[in-house]
């Protein structure tokens, strides 16, 4: 197990589950939801909203390990597929302290990030357009896309599924409000 140098005892990791409970699509109820990450060996296991948050302390797998074994355990009990994208605690922290649009004075209601499940290239992260979506910013930054949307993100061009196709990887995206929340699980439970 990974050991969290601050409390002697086991990392604390937050999953997230892209795609899960939306719209009424790929339903996945919550409790049998943490009952996979318990059969795979996690410890103090909590979720936030429906929408496939996972907040835990480490699994005999740790983070990107456990990320094929939960996918692999929906595939097998619901019939379909979900990413499960994994970033620790103290990571999660230096991604929102990270972000450059706060640094910049942005409002943080109008904040998303993407956290997506490989490094991607330099040379496709440069071939991204950044006229896509007029208004709209984002930076990315190691394994993030921090993404500022003054006029809201439902509209913006600025989808998972653009950046998935030019990175060639996959993304997960949550708002500024639903990290600080994980943050706050992730304290409870560490």
């Amino acid at each position: 197990m990974a050991k969290d140098s601050r409390s002697g005892g086991t990392d604390v990791y937050i999953a997230l589950l892209r795609g899960i409970n939306v719209g009424g699509k790929n339903r996945l109820p919550m409790k049998e939801l943490v009952a996979l990450f318990v059969e795979a060996g996690c410890e103090d296991v909590r979720t936030y909203i429906q929408s496939g948050n996972v907040v835990y302390r480490g699994g005999p797998t740790g983070g990107a390990e456990l990320s094929s074994v939960i996918s692999a355990s929906i595939m097998e009990r619901f019939g379909y597929r979900v990413p499960v994208i994994v970033r620790t605690a103290r990571e999660l922290q230096k991604i929102v302290q990270a972000n450059p649009f706060v640094q910049a004075g942005a409002e943080t209601d109008k904040l998303h990030f993407m956290f997506l499940a490989d490094l991607p290239a330099s040379e496709l992260v440069d071939a991204l357009d950044p006229n896509r979506s007029p208004g709209d910013e984002f930076a990315v930054l190691g394994r993030e896309i921090y993404l500022h949307c003054p006029n809201g993100v439902a509209g913006s061009k600025l989808t998972n599924s653009y950046f998935d196709s030019r990175l060639s990887t996959t993304s997960t995206s949550r708002n500024w409000r639903t990290v600080g929340k994980l943050l706050e699980l992730a304290a409870d439970v560490g």
